[in-house]
């Protein structure tokens, strides 16, 4: 991990169905960011193409239709047109991005993170875990990569998945150093404060538990597709590896914002030379029932 690094995290207002705006929004974010002397920016969970609202109230079965073929209409492979413009974003103001999107993966769609720099596609993480609402819309992805950095060593738990411990066991085990958490979840009251209630408490256990930083970030604002609406309250959560709060979220309106946070790598030493640090007893020899199915 490079000595210092510093992460910036921001919630946007993108739209479904309005790829071109929500790069322009993006671009924006990035300008701030880079000013404010950031290395990577953080956007949140399905940012890049929108996020697809699900709770209809009318007629499920007409809704479901068209809102499935509205998707297909709106996804676009990672090689597409929507990641080039992330690439051109990083080119221009030399950072790694990560934004989220509706993957058109030809015979299947995922919910998938990107990070981007400067040279290009670093790479792209399916989500793994689809909860019960977005079951119609994406597939769940396989096992989540780690990738090498400038930064460091980079992996991505998908919202969701943030929820699942073995998510994050999954990178840590490929010696992550930094998990991103992109997210596009509401949970009451819909507020920045009432996002970080609900996913505060997973997340630092999955960062206490594999000794790794881990950067959030909640979707914002107020999305309409297909008849039906959702809103979003924003919300921004850094942890270290003890699972200490780095850094909240200085936005409470509920409207776009930015969180800023330096990750120290001695820090990440530090918590990795504990005599309770977590990671180090794991007996993967004993977990095997874990991978069997009971009746």
């Amino acid at each position: 991990m490079r000595e210092h690094v510093r992460m910036a995290a921001v919630a946007v207002d993108t739209k479904p169905g309005d790829t071109i705006g929500n790069l322009d929004r993006i671009r924006q974010w990035a300008a701030r960011s880079r000013d404010a002397g950031a290395d990577l920016v953080l956007y949140p969970e399905l940012s890049l193409t929108g996020f697809i609202p699900n709770h209809p109230t009318g007629d499920h079965d007409a809704w479901l239709r068209k809102a499935l073929a509205g998707a297909r209409s709106l996804a676009e492979p990672v090689s597409g047109s929507a990641v080039d413009g992330l690439i051109e974003i990083a080119q221009q103001n030399n950072l790694l991005l990560s934004a989220g999107m509706l993957e058109d993966a030809g015979n299947m769609l995922h919910n998938t993170q990107v990070i981007v720099g400067p040279d290009g596609l670093l790479g792209h993480w399916r989500k793994m875990h689809v909860p019960m609402f977005e079951m119609p819309f994406y597939n769940g992805g396989d096992q989540p990569s780690v990738i090498d950095t400038p930064l460091g060593r980079l992996g991505v738990n998908i919202c969701f998945d943030a929820l699942i411990p073995e998510s994050t066991r999954l990178l840590a085990v490929q010696n992550a150093e930094i998990v991103l958490f992109p997210f596009a979840a509401d949970p009451p009251p819909v507020t920045p404060q009432g996002w970080q209630e609900w996913a505060a408490p997973a997340l630092r256990n999955r960062c206490q538990e594999n000794g790794v930083f881990g950067l959030a970030c909640n979707y914002v604002g107020r999305v309409d597709f297909a008849g039906v609406e959702q809103a979003f309250p924003g919300g921004g959560l850094a942890v270290g590896p003890r699972g200490e709060v780095l850094a909240e979220w200085p936005v409470t309106t509920g409207q776009p914002g930015m969180l800023i946070v330096d990750f120290d790598p001695e820090m990440l030493q530090s918590a990795r030379a504990e005599p309770e640090y977590l990671y180090r007893f794991r007996r993967p020899e004993l977990y095997g029932p874990l991978a069997k199915t009971f009746p």
